[in-house]
Formats: structure tokens, sequence, C-alpha cells
């Protein structure tokens, strides 16, 4: 017995985690979306499995998944940046009102329903997939980007709900980024260093935020040091961060190699799934 789970369940769950960890950074490279959507649900079964109660779980797996998202999102920027995809102007207007949004979503989590989050990223992912997919050109919110005010509106709500979510915001810049008629490369590249931006105070957010809860649930395991500090699991970020290292770089390739077309249908494609994904959950409820 480890933790309080037989031998051969800890080593299922070790190589599920290690075989995420090369997935999720794979498609943090491809997409620049950091992993995120990847990691939450199968880092939610896997606490659920080591016995983490369902009032602290969903936390968990979101903090968790921001810490893992630190390296291999650093990995994915150098990646990108070195190719010149980056663009640093989006960056500089956008670092400060994603952090406040980071800061802000922090303290949110503990009171907005989870439901109207879920329903928010459904329209969105699905309505952007579905210009991808059908390649509906016309289906743009400005030829660019905008300049001043609803620029910084647009950063603090990509911190904010990329925090309340634990995706690494790549999802959401990307978004904007090809609705205003940026490059598919460039938006993915672009959203790569986002989620730097995003990962890191968010992860140390939830350390904060979850500092009690091993001395609310002494019992638990997977919640005590030093498997977790507060709400990021040391064994879980352990497990993935190798793996997805290696394979972010090899998904930066890839999404040079592709075409336009071919990216843009690839990233409609995971939309829609991840969409899925938590349509699934709103209609089965907790």
């Amino acid at each position: 017995m480890i933790a309080g789970l037989p031998l051969w369940d800890v080593v299922e769950l070790a190589l599920l985690l290690v075989g995420v960890g090369a997935l999720s950074g794979f498609l943090a490279g491809v997409f620049g979306i950091g992993g995120g959507a990847i990691l939450v649900p199968v880092l939610y079964e896997c606490f659920r499995v080591a016995g983490v109660p369902l009032e602290v779980r969903m936390p968990l797996c979101i903090g968790t998944s921001l810490a893992i998202i630190i390296p291999t999102s650093i990995r994915s920027f150098q990646a990108h940046y070195k190719r010149g995809a980056v663009d640093m102007e989006i960056l500089k207007v956008w670092w400060l009102p994603i952090v406040t949004g980071v800061v802000a979503g922090s303290v949110v989590a503990r009171y907005a329903p989870e439901r109207l989050f879920k329903i928010v990223f459904v329209c969105v992912a699905w309505s952007a997939a579905a210009r991808l997919i059908l390649a509906r050109e016309s289906w743009k919110l400005g030829s660019d980007l905008p300049r001043g005010p609803l620029m910084r509106v647009y950063g603090f709500c990509v911190g904010i709900l990329s925090t309340l979510m634990g995706i690494g915001g790549g999802l959401f810049s990307n978004l904007l980024m090809t609705f205003y008629g940026r490059p598919i490369h460039q938006a993915v590249a672009t959203s790569s260093a986002l989620a730097v931006l995003i990962s890191i105070p968010g992860a140390l957010g939830y350390v904060y935020a979850g500092w009690p809860a091993a001395a609310n649930y002494p019992a638990v395991a997977a919640l005590q040091w030093p498997f977790a500090l507060g709400f990021v699991s040391l064994i879980g970020a352990v497990l993935v961060m190798p793996m997805s290292l290696v394979t972010a770089p090899l998904g930066v390739k890839a999404a040079h190699a592709m075409s336009k077309r071919t990216l843009e249908t690839a990233f409609g494609c995971y939309l829609f799934i991840v969409g899925s994904r938590f349509v699934v959950s709103l209609l089965s409820g907790p």
C-alpha cells in the first residue's frame, strides 16, 4: 500500500499521468494552449481514485494544472520565439491586465457559479471551432486587434477565465487573435507566452488558497506534504512535467510544419472536443 492505495493502482495512475504529460506538452507546442484542457479532467479522475474529497478536488486539479503549465509553456514559448513568431507588442499591452485578471480569478473562484463559466466557454469554443473548420473568414470581430481600453479589457478577461478553468490562457487569447484576423501561427506562438504570464501567479494563488486544506483533511494523504503544497499536487506535477517538457518542442515543430489551413482545422477540432467535454459536464451535473 502507498498513501492508502494498492501498489498496482498507484502504478496505473503514475503511467496515466506520464502519458498525459506527453500529450499535454505536445498540444502546448502545437496550439500554444498550455495543455490544461487535457490535464484537468485526467487529474480529476486520478484524485477521485486517490480519495480526494469532492469539495477540494476541482481546486486541486486546477492548481496542479497551472503549476504543470509553467515549465511547459516556457519551453513552448522559447521554441516559438526562436522562430520569430511571437508578437511582443501584444505581450507589452496585455501583461498587466492579464496578471490583474489572474488575481481577480483567484478571488472570484470562491463565489461565482462554476456552470456560468462552462457555458461561456462552450459558446466561445464552439463558435470559434465552426469558424476555423468551415473556413468562414467573414466571421471576424475586426480587421485587427483593437487599441486602447478594449484591448486591456480583453487581457483581463483572458486572465480571469483562464485562472478559473486552469487552462493557461492559450485558448482564449488564440480565439481573440484569430477572430481579429491574426495568422493562426502567430496566435499560437503569442498564446504560449501568455500562458507563462497566467500560470505562474495562478499556481501561486492556488498554493495560498489551498494552504488550510491539509489541516482540514488530515486523513487525505494526497493533500499532505510532501505530496501536495496547498492546492498543487507535487506528486502529480513531478510525474507529468518531464514528458511535457520533452514533447513541447516537438509540438512547435509540428505546428510550423503545418499549412495555415491544416493548423486551423486541427485547432478547430480540438476546440470542438474540449467544448464537448464541458457540455457533458454541464448535462451530467457535478
